[in-house]
């Protein structure tokens, strides 16, 4: 990788930076699963997220000369990128999700989840959005997936759970960044363990799902993010387990269930052979996203 203050003197743009910065993770062969799937786009994300440029910005914009401080920044968070393989919604401290902005840092996983294209469309046809009041985050992490759920269904209140307090503070900075005041309730809490006795119409959750093996051969990348936040044990279904078992207690009769289990999707088959998850598929991309309704979880409970 080119020293800095060789770079700056050649390079002037943002489309310059955005340029050399694809071509350098090109050459080291970064990995991509943080938002975006090539070397040009996680660019783009860089390059505009350290000048505090938004994606939809003025194209002319790519033409504006870096000023000395600004050229100085981007490389080096280039080089952070590279040396470090840190993410770049950690380098930047934000990351998109369901067309929002969120803070991110390293107490929390990077917001990904296909979760964002069911919320983008209200959860249809499962809910009516005028009837949500009452909705659980379980394992809520940044609160991406709640608080945009608190945007798609604005007459419903949110709890943001996680058994993480450094994940709450920062779910909490995300609350206040979307004006969400009393609308949100932050608990501390392992799954259902502190959680008031209350019932909801819509519980999601993306819990901890990474298996044993899958958390050992990992990328580089997703291994600066909390193992907290990703490792369930040997078949990554310890935590969708407990869901599983105390969720028809905490759902209103017509409410539902919508979690994502990622690559354990065929372990959960596999241990539920009898149990009809919907599993969802997406335009956008991603998998391992399950639906169940109030009456399956009831129905099925025993075999939890």
């Amino acid at each position: 990788m080119a020293k800095s203050s060789k770079v700056t003197s050649e390079l002037t743009n943002v489309r310059d930076y955005i340029r050399w910065a694809a071509s350098c993770f090109n050459e080291n062969q970064l990995y991509f699963g943080h938002g975006t799937d090539n070397a040009w786009d996680e660019a783009v994300y860089l390059v505009l997220g350290a000048l505090h440029l938004q994606w939809d910005t003025d194209p002319t914009v790519l033409d504006a000369r870096l000023t000395s401080e600004e050229r100085l920044h981007v490389c080096d968070l280039i080089e952070q990128r590279i040396t470090r393989r840190t993410p770049v919604a950690y380098l930047i401290k934000q990351a998109w999700f369901a067309g929002l902005p969120f803070y991110v840092d390293e107490r929390v996983l990077v917001p990904r989840s296909p979760i964002g294209e069911l919320i983008e469309g209200s959860f249809s046809p499962w809910l009516v959005g005028d009837e949500v009041r009452d909705i659980l985050d379980l394992c809520t992490g940044s609160g991406c997936i709640g608080i945009a759920c608190a945007v798609a269904f604005p007459k419903a209140s949110v709890v943001l759970s996680d058994i993480s307090r450094d994940a709450l503070t920062v779910a909490e900075i995300n609350c206040k960044r979307h004006h969400l005041g009393n609308r949100a309730e932050l608990i501390e809490s392992d799954l259902f363990t502190n959680l008031p006795e209350k019932k909801y119409d819509l519980i999601v959750t993306n819990p901890p799902y990474v298996d044993a093996q899958d958390l050992e051969t990992m990328p580089d990348e997703y291994r600066q993010e909390p193992a907290q936040g990703l490792a369930s044990g040997t078949h990554g279904l310890d935590c969708i387990r407990a869901i599983l078992k105390a969720a028809p207690e905490y759902l209103n009769d017509y409410g539902v269930l919508v979690a994502e289990v990622g690559n354990s999707q065929a372990a959960l088959e596999q241990e539920y052979p009898n149990v009809p998850f919907l599993w969802l598929d997406f335009e956008h991309g991603g998998n391992g996203v399950f639906v169940l309704t109030a009456g399956q979880l009831q129905q099925y409970k025993n075999q939890f």
